[in-house]
């Protein structure tokens, strides 16, 4: 029994003795290949980012038409989709009480100039008889007072003349701008308000559409100092481009018109307008789209996203030093393209970073 014990323990040892040869063996290959990276030499030159924007579109005006006056509408001048002018009508309202309150009104003003000039006539023979002695202070007071009455008599009247002609204008509903007619809620006969709760309809000029988007507030600094204020950087920025809902690029370009100065508490954004021509009509009121904005860096350093490693508000890549890596920390611009960054501090042209893996890497690794 002891001499069997003997073998086994033999051949336990040269059994352990060739796997301990086999894994020194094959100990270079696994730390060769961990130790390989991509790497690239990083180069100055111009870069153009384009980021992406969720956009809503409106017309230069959307203006709901509500009428001034009420009464039933007696006719449609117009068609939903139209193209009308300034000052063109779109309906009529019931003009006969209108037209009735106006020449009432006329008339009171007539009547109200008639007796003003009685007035004036006794007032003015009344001075001359109180001058002669003839009648009493009293009597010249109270004539004065009956003309001063019929003058304001007189405004009055006139004020509710002026007022009964403008109340009679609006039956005619006119539109406020050039533009294009939107949906028709209400028909002939419908009776309507300057109270009620919807528009009559809502005219758009779209001959410019404006077209809205946020940026956040990182984004809004980051073209601030890219471009030294927002002044110039509105006066400065490429036109941008509007990707419709179909995916279609729309086939005009656009300017950045204002960004909103204003910072939403809640959402931490901010509104920029970007006008757009529209001489085709095809863009419309309420649509939707993308904005894509470029932003243009002259004689920068870029780097892939996969050569850097994102540590709370820092970011970081590895430079190759002597065949080490080096980790060294950059700062970026606050606009990317999801696959590039723009470097503003920490790489000179020359430098030799890790391209891709750089969340693998330590500080010290043997790059090949």
């Amino acid at each position: 029994m002891i001499t069997v014990n003997k073998k086994w323990i033999r051949l336990i040892g040269i059994v352990g003795c060739t796997v301990w040869m086999a894994s020194c063996k094959q100990a270079p290959d696994a730390e060769v290949k961990s130790s390989s990276y991509a790497v690239m030499q990083v180069e100055a030159a111009d870069k153009e980012l384009s980021s992406s924007y969720s956009a809503s579109i409106r017309g230069r005006q959307d203006i709901d038409i509500y009428p001034q006056v009420s009464g039933t509408i007696e006719k449609l001048c117009v068609t939903e989709g139209q193209k009308v002018r300034r000052g063109q009508p779109l309906f009529i309202i019931d003009q006969v009480p209108y037209r009735a309150a106006l020449k009432t009104a006329t008339a009171n003003v007539e009547a109200a100039r008639a007796a003003l000039a009685t007035a004036e006539l006794t007032y003015k023979s009344n001075r001359e008889l109180y001058a002669q002695k003839v009648v009493s202070e009293f009597s010249l007071k109270t004539a004065e007072n009956s003309y001063l009455t019929a003058k304001a008599q007189l405004a009055q009247a006139e004020a509710q003349e002026i007022s009964a002609r403008n109340n009679f204008s609006y039956t005619e509903v006119k539109s406020p701008c050039d533009g294009v007619v939107g949906a028709l809620p209400y028909r002939v006969g419908a009776l309507v308000s300057a109270g009620m709760p919807y528009p009559l309809t809502t005219v758009s000029d779209n001959s410019d559409m404006y077209v809205y988007f946020s940026m956040t507030e990182n984004q809004l600094l980051a073209l601030t100092r890219q471009y030294g204020d927002m002044d110039e950087a509105l006066k400065n920025m490429p036109e941008v481009e509007l990707i419709l809902n179909d995916n279609s690029v729309y086939n005009k370009k656009g300017i950045i018109e204002s960004i909103s100065g204003v910072i939403d508490r809640q959402t931490g954004t901010v509104v920029a307008r970007v006008v757009f021509p529209n001489g085709s009509r095809l863009l419309h009121s309420g649509a939707s789209g993308t904005v894509v904005v470029p932003s243009i860096y002259k004689d920068c350093i870029a780097i892939p996203q996969t050569a850097t490693v994102r540590m709370q508000d820092k970011t970081i890549v590895y430079k190759v030093v002597d065949g080490k890596a080096v980790s060294t920390l950059i700062t970026v611009a606050g606009i990317s393209n999801g696959r590039e960054y723009v470097v503003l501090d920490g790489l000179k042209a020359g430098d030799e970073i890790v391209s891709q893996g750089a969340g693998l890497v330590r500080e010290g690794t043997q790059v090949k």
